[in-house]
């Protein structure tokens, strides 16, 4: 029953998916923002013990429910460790009313066709077993477009759609995420062969997926995508806008939902008090979420 329960909520999508998942490379990226500079900490194991204690805080603020903040994307430690001595995505769901997803890609290949595969994933069915025993809802895996290019764009596609198959032989529900990057000269028509592919893919698909893509040139341009059956939901990501413009755009784009990370935590600091975190937190949920329920 709970699997049926996660789906409606993501189908009633009345909120928006917080993005927890910055892995290695973007690790000191997101603790420096955080007011956690490289100098603070040494080796990996440090590092990644601060980001937790940041998602940690973050998940157990009073601003950080189920009503506004339907999901949540995990990186693998993240699902491995505790949240108050509780499993993480056991936490999320029972304590919060969130659900949780898992990021499982292992970064990206070099630039070919004007785009970015994702790196093989080894052991990836024994990842995705771990994810279920753990109480993980679905998947997302990210590669990236740079250009207009279709033969590119066609093998993004039919990658993302691979590896959605394979999540969901394990009764995961996937998110495909194939960005298209917002400061390319092409990018509109970059989203017109990505829109395509996804609808040729889509037209044999047994169950549904989820769709996790860059906020688009033409307001309300995927609407094919929000509507079609085979999609359980479309959720954006901000692609390096700051959070009010990624809010603004996003408002435009009806049935689509926010799956922030940067524009999220934007503001968040470990310097500050609970009562300044939890504030700072509140306003950021409220104003994303206010965008998300156009």
């Amino acid at each position: 029953m709970t699997n049926a329960k996660m789906t409606e909520q993501m189908r009633a999508g009345r909120g928006f998916i917080a993005a927890l998942d910055q892995s290695g490379g973007s690790t000191p990226k997101a603790l420096k923002q955080y007011g956690i500079s490289e100098g603070e900490y040494s080796g990996e194991e440090q590092m990644f013990d601060l980001i937790h204690a940041m998602r940690a805080r973050i998940i157990q603020s009073p601003a950080f429910t189920g009503d506004k903040v339907v999901g949540a994307i995990l990186f693998e430690q993240t699902m491995d460790r505790k949240v108050d001595g509780i499993p993480t995505a056991t936490y999320l769901w029972e304590k919060r009313g969130v659900v949780p997803f898992l990021k499982i890609d292992k970064g990206l290949e070099a630039e070919a066709d004007g785009v970015q595969l994702m790196k093989p994933i080894p052991g990836l069915d024994a990842l995705l077993a771990r994810a279920v025993k753990a109480g993980i809802y679905g998947t997302k895996e990210r590669s990236v477009i740079n250009g207009a290019n279709r033969k590119g764009i066609a093998a993004i596609v039919a990658q993302q759609f691979d590896i959605g198959r394979q999540v969901a032989s394990h009764g995961l529900m996937p998110i495909l995420e194939p960005e298209v990057t917002i400061s390319i000269a092409d990018k509109a028509e970059a989203e017109v062969i990505l829109q395509e592919e996804i609808l040729k893919h889509l037209e044999g698909l047994e169950g549904q997926v989820m769709l996790k893509l860059s906020l688009p040139t033409v307001p309300d341009f995927y609407q094919p995508l929000v509507k079609h059956p085979k999609v359980l939901k479309v959720v954006a990501l901000s692609g390096g806008h700051s959070r009010d413009a990624a809010n603004q755009i996003l408002a435009k784009n009806h049935g689509i939902i926010a799956s922030f990370s940067r524009a999220l935590s934007e503001g968040l600091s470990a310097q500050q008090s609970e009562g300044e975190f939890d504030k700072v937190l509140k306003n950021a949920v409220d104003s994303i979420h206010a965008a998300s329920i156009t």
